[in-house]
């Protein structure tokens, strides 16, 4: 079993799923002679050649409408956006089109492409390169929107979305690209899309989170436990389909509930998680649930590390969820 980070293990389960299946194949900008911005499709090109890892124009549109066009014909795209933020030009291809081909076509057809992207901050990229945009892809029916926070769960999660008959955005949180490493099983294996992650077992409090904000989580759980404040942690890992029965253990586990985000709170995804605990595990609850999220403007240059959701202030939200 080899120890990989993020980056290692995506490009290892994208090297694993061409080979395993010739219709596999990758477009987007960068991602063959350059091998990606990060370095994620590198020596894809070179083993598969030019036809199936294909350099396309700055046009996500275009990617993202060319992958749709591919799947119909019975290929498996995977898309790659350079980065999330990049996305909103592909947006009505994504909602209009590759999200609702299922549907449209009474279930003749199904449109199985992988739109990845790395999301998030954490890399002082400016507000044009660190946002969070997972809720508007969960607010949209027929997309399974998937965000891994280990090197396992990443090639095990993309191995699942690129044999799957459904369209997944692939969000990768480019803070952990190098910043995690962890065990990957050698040869062939899945990580299902749907059920969540116990990441720490506890009997106080209850964090639900995911991506980057999984490790951030970790390092505010053992924190608190210095005050004697045994946390649960929760990685969601797939947003759409969501683990509701998951979120109800949790939350009925400690009858105490923080959601941690890095998007924005407004309409944020944890608003949901919040809600799903409201409705199912309200009479469970000792305090109210506790949102730890970005702030409702622009993602700032210089003031990420103020704007990011950090240890010390998921630290404040478990303490206020315990003293309740």
């Amino acid at each position: 079993m080899a120890t990989l980070n993020l980056i290692q293990a995506l490009n290892k389960g994208l090297h694993e799923e061409m080979e395993r299946n010739g219709d596999v194949v990758l477009l987007g900008e960068d991602v063959g002679r350059r091998g990606g911005v990060f370095g994620t499709t590198e020596g894809l090109q070179a083993k598969f050649g030019r036809e199936r890892v294909m350099d396309t124009p700055l046009s996500e549109c275009g990617i993202v409408g060319t992958a749709i066009g591919m799947a119909l014909y019975g290929l498996r795209p995977i898309a790659e956006i350079q980065f999330l933020d990049f996305i909103y030009p592909a947006f009505d291809q994504i909602v209009s089109e590759l999200a609702k081909m299922r549907y449209r076509s009474g279930g003749q057809y199904t449109c199985p492409v992988v739109v990845r992207a790395p999301s998030g901050g954490g890399i002082a990229g400016g507000h044009y390169h660190s946002q969070s945009s997972e809720a508007y892809f969960a607010h949209t029916p027929g997309l399974q929107v998937v965000i891994p926070s280990t090197p396992h769960d990443a090639k095990g999660l993309l191995a699942s979305a690129v044999r799957g008959e459904d369209p997944v955005i692939f969000l990768e949180p480019k803070i952990l690209y190098r910043a995690v490493k962890g065990e990957v099983p050698d040869g062939d294996y899945t990580v299902p899309i749907g059920p969540s992650r116990i990441v720490r077992e506890g009997k106080d409090v209850t964090v639900f989170s995911w991506g980057a904000m999984v490790r951030v989580c970790e390092t505010a759980a053992d924190e608190a436990a210095k005050e004697g404040i045994d946390c649960h942690i929760v990685d969601l890992r797939t947003l759409v389909p969501v683990d509701v029965a998951g979120i109800e253990e949790g939350a009925k586990r400690t009858g105490r509930v923080v959601v941690v985000q890095e998007a924005p709170r407004t309409c944020g995804y944890g608003a949901e998680v919040s809600a799903l605990v409201s409705e199912r595990a309200i009479e469970y609850l000792e305090s109210p649930v506790v949102r730890v999220a970005g702030f409702d403007t622009p993602f700032p240059y210089t003031l990420e590390h103020v704007y990011m959701p950090d240890a010390h202030r998921v630290l404040r939200a478990i303490r206020k969820a315990a003293g309740f």
